[in-house]
Formats: structure tokens, sequence, C-alpha cells
């Protein structure tokens, strides 16, 4: 399973906010990495999968649901990060604590969507395939988290 032209693109897509970019073009330009991620990510579990005809017209619906509802939490988890982007050299305590409850928020949301559909996915597809899935997502959202995390600094 090759995840690093994934990583590679979530870098770049993060990229902007360790440099405190604001041109416009920006936003348009992390629109198509993200894009090119979700097809590399598509990709991935269609190879790794192996699904037969019928498999894959029950799967990939729940596939497709299942990231759009994550982009919509994705989009809040780049709100944030972009926030403290902007605050980042001048982050106060009263900044701080509203940001750290809205991660807390969407890591328990992320969390409960990722169990939610990954019980969908094993009602369509067979055991061994539905815990294929469930530990591929696990290693690229790992890898995902891990690269775009290692950009953004501490605070201080």
């Amino acid at each position: 399973m090759k995840l690093a032209p994934l990583a590679l693109a979530l870098v770049v897509t993060a990229l902007p906010l360790t440099s405190h970019a604001q041109e416009q073009g920006v936003a348009a330009d992390q629109q198509i990495v993200l894009k090119q991620v979700l097809a590399d990510k598509r990709a991935v579990f269609a190879k790794n999968l192996g699904l037969t005809e019928s498999e894959s017209r029950a799967f990939w619906p729940v596939y497709d649901e299942y990231e759009a509802k994550a982009k919509k939490i994705d989009d809040r988890y780049l709100a944030m990060l972009d926030d403290y982007a902007a605050k980042y050299e001048t982050l106060t305590d009263a900044d701080a604590g509203p940001m750290l409850k809205e991660r807390l928020a969407i890591e328990k949301e992320r969390f409960a969507l990722k169990q939610q559909y990954t019980k969908k996915v094993a009602k369509v597809l067979p055991g061994k395939k539905a815990l294929r899935y469930a530990q591929i997502e696990s290693r690229i959202e790992t890898i995902l988290r891990s690269q775009m995390l290692s950009l953004i600094p501490l605070a201080t």
C-alpha cells in the first residue's frame, strides 16, 4: 500500500498554515490538492480491498457518504488551524481555551463518524474486507494527521 503521494499532498495543503499565506489563490490551490488527496485515497482503497462488482456497488456509496461527512469535519479542523495560525504570534489563554474546546469537539465528532461508518461498511462487505477497510482508513488518517501536525508549531 503506497501512501506517500497522499501524505505529500497533505503536506503541500498544510504549508500555507505555517507560512501564514493569505493570498487569494491559496484556497483554490488547497481545494485542488484536497481533491487529489481524496482521489489517491479512493485509489488506495480500490487497489487494496479487491472488491467484487456487487461489493463495489454496495461499498462505494457508503464510502462516498462517509467522505462527504468527514470533509465537513476536516473543514472545521482546517478553519480552527487557520485561526490558530493567524493568532499564533499573539495567542492568549483566552484565545487558546475555545480552540482547545473546538479541537476536542472535532476529535469526538470524527471518532463517532468513523465508528458509525465502519459499522456500515461491515454490513456491506465480508468480515475480512471490512477489517481491511478499517485498517487502511486508520493508517491513512494516522499518516495524514502526523504529517499535518508536524508542520504546526506548538503554542508558546
